[in-house]
């Protein structure tokens, strides 16, 4: 069953003691500046797409973004403040769902409800503590303020994206600069000339207050007050403030900030740790304090040159070119190697006194996996591996549920969990769907597919929760995670030399049905169940993509099916479309080939669905028409399936064969990128000039064989290549 196979494949690569490897490449550093004693300034590098603005933002959701996947801050002003809204990954209350328990715990029992047409129960059971009740859910950790009153007002606030800092310009003169150490759990900031006294404030979140908690849905939030903490109190001692705060069960966190002065100048670190990790914000601080500002900047600016060395485009189009880099950005500072995964607002929790949208949790029902679209083509595989290495480490606890829940052996995932992947429950269509796993495990076969490294070996959301969302023939949605999965089992079988397990594989697939198509030829639901409404959650055409099983080099029949799929998406129009359906749909039409959709999409995208500070909104922010969601809970996955539709436009390799330009618009004459990553270990360069392509280079990482489509001999050509090998093809 799906279960068991999903299980098989994410065993693979424990065979002959084999484990997760990542090849990093180490860039020289040339020319680096650094600051010479902790009063200095860091010295920045401007882009055309950094973030600049003549204020501070007003609200947290619209702060400038700092982060490095395990703590952030978001900047911004509040009363009068300047206000560092700082946060932590493994900031959790665990505390267990009491409704998934019980005799009624399980799949079979919500099944006779529905052969029964009585779903009200499942309803009250599954459904509804997950909008009731506050935890389990991502907690805030606190804030970080500078008084305004004497000092004034920015004149101009900036991210340097290059350097992944924060800047802030005073009239007369002041100037103040933090960043997120890229690679330890503490933040910077430094003041110069400073002309008033200026320290600050640690200010912790309102777990009590005088009054009734306010009642609020999962999207805008719950009360702080509804998980019943104690408040914490923060101490002094010194130029340093304490803040402990208790949570659910053992489990505590802590906030420090240490800070001199010298002269004119302010400067200081601060740092949050949690019980679960081991680390002591208070020892944290003052190693980074003795290190220095300077030592710590050093190596912060290495990671990011590091970073954004892997790769790089070159857009004709302004809007799409600084959004990519936005994007790219928020990418490098929410997910490492060896961090937990992407969450849905990641290291910026909300900071308005209630938790966060959809209570911050993982959403595997589309949230996770478009967020690591851009691991792959964009060449930052390491960062990617977070994502794997906690799914992989959390494989007991899937276990488990999977013998509760599904009462068999094998290992499914819920499709939203906590932190430590436990079910949450919600619209258990998806929160419990029978195929989530099969949509995560793609992520194991895209990274050893983009890697090739030998040793890495319901339809959700549709008619919400209610009893239509149940379905008597197979959806469309899980036709195609099965088509994945077992062809991806016997692949990567075969590639193992397991052939007896690759014709399992094989054999389950030829077992399956063929998709279910509307007499428009286009994919519906299920049986009976055609695309007949606008709708956010493209689940019906993940055959299309991300998945490829349909595609269109497979033929005309297979192209019949794409274009009526992608006109009756059109046809039916966005009303209820949000910010990542915009993103996925750009990448459906890069699949096509249609580089003027899929470039129209993704401007839609930036225009229409992001903040000032490019956060996705999820809602219409425009009012333009482009939804009839017009609400702004920010959520991260639309931001990043938006690089994965640019990396579509200029790299398609899914098919086997490379293919530079696929889906450019017309009008887009003068196009590049350095070291996008096709499959089979390929990194590729290329560039269009005056609508024609002038080079494309081509480095084997591992070798093996290559077949790209040649823009200047017009067919697809294939070369043996040898590990570090470059193939450079030109104008003739």
């Amino acid at each position: 069953m799906i279960c068991v196979c999903l299980q098989k494949i994410l065993e693979f690569d424990i065979l002959n003691d084999m484990k997760l490897k990542t090849i990093f490449v180490l860039g020289l550093v040339a020319g680096m500046m650094s600051c010479s004693t902790p009063a200095d300034y860091c010295p920045v590098t401007a882009s055309g797409n950094d973030l600049v603005f003549p204020a501070l933002a007003q609200s947290w959701d619209e702060g400038i973004p700092l982060g490095n996947a395990t703590v952030g801050a978001l900047v911004w002003e509040k009363d009068t403040a300047l206000r560092f809204s700082l946060d932590r990954t493994d900031l959790w209350d665990l505390r267990p769902a009491d409704s998934l328990s019980g005799n009624n715990y399980r799949f079979a029992w919500v099944k006779e409800h529905i052969r029964k047409g009585d779903y009200r129960p499942v309803q009250k059971k599954f459904d509804e503590p997950y909008d009731r009740m506050p935890a389990p859910s991502k907690i805030p950790g606190a804030a970080l303020e500078f008084p305004l009153t004497k000092l004034g007002k920015p004149v101009q606030v900036r991210l340097y994206l290059d350097n992944a800092l924060c800047e802030a310009t005073w009239a007369n003169g002041t100037q103040m600069q933090t960043f997120v150490h890229a690679t330890e759990p503490v933040g910077w900031f430094v003041f110069k000339n400073l002309t008033t006294e200026l320290e600050p404030v640690l200010v912790a979140p309102r777990y009590r207050q005088e009054g009734s908690s306010a009642e609020a849905s999962p999207v805008s939030g719950q009360d702080l007050q509804r998980l019943g903490y104690e408040q914490g109190s923060v101490i002094r001692k010194d130029n340093e403030l304490v803040y402990h705060q208790k949570g659910y069960g053992d489990f505590s966190y802590d906030v420090v900030v240490k800070w001199e002065r010298q002269g004119n100048t302010l400067y200081g670190t601060w740092s949050i740790t949690s019980s679960l990790s081991g680390e002591q914000a208070e020892e944290e601080t003052s190693t980074a304090m003795l290190r220095g500002l300077a030592k710590d900047y050093k190596a912060h600016l290495d990671y990011w040159e590091h970073y954004w060395a892997q790769s790089s485009v070159s857009l004709p189009d302004s809007i799409l070119q600084k959004q990519y880099y936005n994007e790219m950005y928020k990418f490098g500072s929410a997910t490492r190697e060896n961090s937990y995964p992407i969450s849905l607002q990641a290291v910026w929790t909300a900071d308005n006194g209630k938790l966060p949208p959809w209570k911050g949790d993982y959403h595997h029902d589309l949230n996770t996996q478009l967020s690591y679209w851009p691991a792959y083509a964009g060449n930052h595989l390491s960062e990617g591996l977070g994502y794997l290495n906690t799914l992989w480490n959390q494989r007991d606890t899937y276990k488990r549920y999977t013998r509760q829940y599904f009462e068999t052996e094998g290992m499914n995932v819920p499709g939203v969990c906590t932190l430590t992947g436990e079910p949450m429950g919600g619209w258990i269509q998806y929160a419990m769907s029978q195929t989530a796993g099969a949509w995560l495990a793609q992520h194991f076969y895209l990274h050893w597919k983009y890697s090739a490294d030998k040793e890495f070996s319901s339809s959700p959301e549709i008619y919400d929760n209610s009893l239509q969302a149940w379905f008597k023939d197979m959806t469309n949605y899980d036709l195609s995670l099965m088509h994945f999965l077992f062809g991806a089992g016997a692949e990567m079988a075969n590639e193992l030399g397991i052939k007896t397990e690759a014709a399992h594989w094989n054999k389950l697939k030829s077992q399956l049905p063929d998709f279910d198509l509307d007499n428009e030829g286009s994919l519906t639901f299920a049986k009976g169940f055609p695309y007949n409404a606008s709708h956010r959650h493209f689940s019906h055409a993940l055959a299309i993509h991300p998945l490829g099983i349909i595609d269109w080099s497979d033929g005309e029949k297979a192209q019949r099916i794409i274009r009526a799929t992608l006109k009756k998406m059109n046809d039916y129009g966005p009303d209820y479309w949000t910010g990542y359906t915009y993103s996925w749909f750009a990448n459906m039409q890069a699949r096509a080939f249609n580089g003027e959709e899929a470039a129209k999409a993704l401007r839609t995208f930036a225009e229409c669905f992001c903040l000032k500070n490019t956060f996705h909104a999820n809602g219409d922010q425009s009012a333009s028409g482009k939804s009839k969601f017009t609400y702004r809970p920010f959520t991260l996955e639309g931001n990043f399936a938006f690089a994965a539709g640019i990396h579509e436009m200029l790299l398609q390799s899914h098919t086997g064969v490379i293919r530079v330009f696929p889906a450019v618009p017309e009008s887009w004459k003068n196009v590049s990128f350095n070291k996008l990553r096709a499959m089979g270990g390929f990194l590729v360069s290329a560039a269009l000039k005056d609508g024609k392509v002038v080079r494309l280079e081509i480095y084997a990482e591992k070798g093996g064989r290559l077949a790209v489509f040649s823009p200047f001999e017009h067919k697809v050509v294939e070369y043996d290549t040898q590990p570090g090998s470059r193939i450079d093809l030109a104008v003739e």
